[in-house]
């Protein structure tokens, strides 16, 4: 073995996640095996976000500093055989944005120390990364108890000739969630037409916008579930939820190059027609009671009338006038609940990061609290209870597996079906 057989970096009690403004503590460990003369020991704190054109990429193109504090251990001298301890400490700025890591960038935190060594001779360098939280309080963001509402009508034609208009509403019974809490759905779904309509499906997308050269935006899928479709001339309600799993929050305040956003979109297949919620994801959740407390949320009284067409196609409004009352709200039941992992390459990795980067074990210390990594990019997380938490093993928290519930399992219809469908009590002059 050389001389330096050990030269690592140990934070305070094994933390890795901090809060800005708030002191970081530690100590640089070496032990040596010969003595060493050396010119300084320095030792550094940084904070930046770097931003790539490409995925993956280790080359950055725009880079963001946030902090950049260095202290001096020790000057010129010699070191002799054995285990010397340099303890320092740094107070993080009140500014600094939470930690992300995604394929296009990331925003990083680390303590790197060098032992700067006599000319000809090999500097050693070591570091360590750690993690700043800032809570986002969905209390802060206005309205964020009420329900979301959305509503949109779309117009079609089916048999060459005919023409139809589907209503889609969605809510949902808040505006911002937390990791681990009940994302609940409800779409109202008016077909003011001959034909059925395809599944509908929503969907839980996290988009990430990255700022280079031009902006990139970076789209994915974290959650989606399908439901059925509407028969003819049917009025249908489809209530579900969905379980939000581990997430970055939305937005970095204090950060110009990364920005998170959460929407829920609810969509029919055929025709084609969907609505977008804005949704946000915070880490203190919203403690007012939602004003709607039935399992799934409703629209407000009217919200399907003040979206009907006020001059549809004659045939479609002779069809309507002589059936002016559709049947109550037919339940429609869920095809398909999945929560897709993550890709490989987007940096999540696969579990909770270890205190120290070079040469040592971790430290024998707890995380206090649990440190959990999140799904689609990788930042830190508390999760709270009393039971005492375990940091997550996986990339991803799933939700319930609502495949195994014993409805019944239907193809979607042919184009032949979906034309001959039509209830006979409902067609005109029956």
């Amino acid at each position: 073995m050389g001389r330096v057989q050990l030269f690592q970096i140990r934070l305070s009690h094994g933390r890795v996640v901090y809060s800005p403004g708030e002191p970081l503590a530690g100590a640089v460990h070496v032990c040596l095996g010969a003595p060493l003369p050396f010119r300084a020991i320095r030792v550094s704190c940084t904070g930046s976000c770097r931003v790539s054109n490409k995925a993956n990429d280790a080359s950055w193109v725009v880079e963001e500093g946030y902090f950049n504090s260095a202290l001096s251990l020790a000057d010129k001298g010699s070191l002799p055989t054995g285990e010397h301890n340099f303890p320092f400490q740094f107070l993080l700025p009140a500014t600094a944005p939470t930690s992300f890591e995604g394929p296009f960038g990331k925003i990083v935190y680390q303590v790197r120390a060098t032992i700067d060594t006599p000319r000809f001779s090999k500097d050693h360098q070591c570091s360590c990364v750690f993690y700043i939280l800032s809570p986002l309080n969905l209390n802060s963001i206005p309205d964020i108890e009420q329900p979301n509402v959305a509503s949109t009508t779309k117009k079609f034609s089916y048999k060459l000739v005919k023409t139809g208009s589907v209503v889609l509403t969605a809510s949902t019974d808040l505006r911002g969630y937390v990791v681990g809490q009940v994302l609940r759905l409800q779409a109202d779904i008016e077909n003011q037409s001959g034909k059925d309509t395809g599944p509908v499906v929503a969907s839980l997308l996290q988009k990430v916008s990255y700022k280079a050269k031009r902006w990139i935006y970076d789209v994915r899928t974290i959650a989606d579930v399908e439901g059925a479709g509407v028969k003819a001339w049917r009025r249908t309600q489809w209530q579900e939820q969905i379980l939000v799993p581990a997430l970055p929050q939305s937005a970095l305040p204090g950060c110009t190059l990364i920005h998170v956003d959460y929407y829920l979109q609810v969509s029919l297949k055929a025709p084609e027609a969907s609505v977008t919620l804005p949704v946000f994801i915070g880490n203190i959740a919203v403690n007012q009671v939602p004003l709607s407390p039935q399992p799934g949320p409703g629209p407000p009284p009217g919200a399907l009338s003040s979206v009907v067409p006020s001059a549809p196609p004659q045939e479609e409004a002779e069809a309507v006038a002589r059936h002016p009352h559709f049947a109550d709200p037919v339940s429609l039941f869920t095809k398909r609940h999945s929560q897709p992992l993550p890709p490989a390459t987007s940096g999540a990795v696969s579990g909770a990061p270890e205190p120290c980067s070079q040469g040592g074990s971790p430290a024998s210390h707890p995380l206090p609290p649990a440190l959990c990594i999140s799904t689609g990019a990788t930042v830190p997380y508390f999760a709270d209870g009393s039971g005492g938490p375990v940091p997550t093993t996986s990339t991803s928290v799933l939700p319930p597996e609502y495949s195994l519930w014993g409805h019944p399992y239907e193809a979607p219809p042919s184009y032949e079906q979906s034309c001959g469908s039509v209830d006979p009590g409902l067609i005109p002059g029956s």
